[in-house]
């Protein structure tokens, strides 16, 4: 309420809520058109009957009122059923691609050692949609809230998603934990645990990069050795003699 002098003004809120669904012989409406007054519920549509239900003591006069005017429900039933459904089928063919669209989480597990003798371990998990996802970590199967972070779900250049959850473990007890993930895109919820590197594939990689540096090496060797060799047979092309000068201009 504003007073301004002798005047006072009293400020009041109505609110129209609906909302439909395509119903399979897209003539019955399925749907509600509710009021709202001051923030409250006020009247409620019953669309088998097209009277109002008053959902405060306030309503009840509008309600009697609303009841003899047929025609305001009859125009809301064909809000629902024809207009509303148009709207929706509209939304859907615009929306269609979000809103079907549905990425599997990529997770992993990595292992950072701590100064204070404990260990963290981070659950990664990337490129998911949509962005709803519960991720938790568990020890023995109970939820494990204790000495967790989380990094918030945050958006990729794609439109995927990503997120990670840390906790800090003893070390010798980081293989009872699991990261425990539940997504629309998962066909059951995942569990991932911390797993030891494979030994094997790194040798393998080391391997690999002690060789690519020894051929380094033998290719920049040739390329020296065929410089120094062309320099030579450059060399042995010298100047001609005084006597071969001469004898070219006499055969000239």
């Amino acid at each position: 309420m504003v007073a301004e002098g002798n005047l006072r003004i009293s400020i009041h809120t109505l609110q129209v809520f609906s909302g439909c669904e395509e119903s399979g012989d897209n003539r019955t409406p399925r749907g509600f058109a509710k009021y709202g007054y001051n923030g409250r519920d006020f009247l409620s549509l019953d669309l088998a009957t097209l009277t109002w239900t008053a959902l405060s003591a306030e309503a009840n006069l509008i309600k009697r009122k609303w009841d003899a005017e047929r025609d305001r429900g009859e125009l809301w039933e064909r809000f629902l059923a024809e207009t509303c459904v148009e709207w929706l089928h509209t939304h859907l063919r615009y929306g269609k691609e979000a809103l079907l669209r549905i990425d599997p989480p990529r997770g992993r597990v990595a292992r950072k050692a701590g100064s204070d003798g404990l260990e963290t371990l981070v659950c990664q998990l990337r490129g998911f949609y949509p962005k709803e996802i519960a991720v938790t970590w568990r020890k023995g199967g109970e939820v494990w809230h204790q000495d967790t972070s989380h990094g918030g779900v945050l958006p990729n250049s794609d439109g995927t998603y990503h997120t990670w959850l840390s906790i800090k473990v003893d070390p010798k007890e980081k293989d009872r934990f699991r990261c425990h993930v539940e997504h629309d895109g998962l066909p059951e919820p995942l569990d991932m645990a911390w797993e030891e590197p494979d030994s094997a594939s790194n040798v393998g990689l080391i391997v690999g990069v002690v060789l690519g540096v020894v051929v380094a090496v033998v290719l920049v060797g040739a390329g020296v050795t065929f410089y120094i060799r062309r320099r030579q047979e450059d060399s042995y092309q010298g100047a001609p003699t005084r006597d071969q000068g001469s004898d070219s201009s006499v055969s000239a």
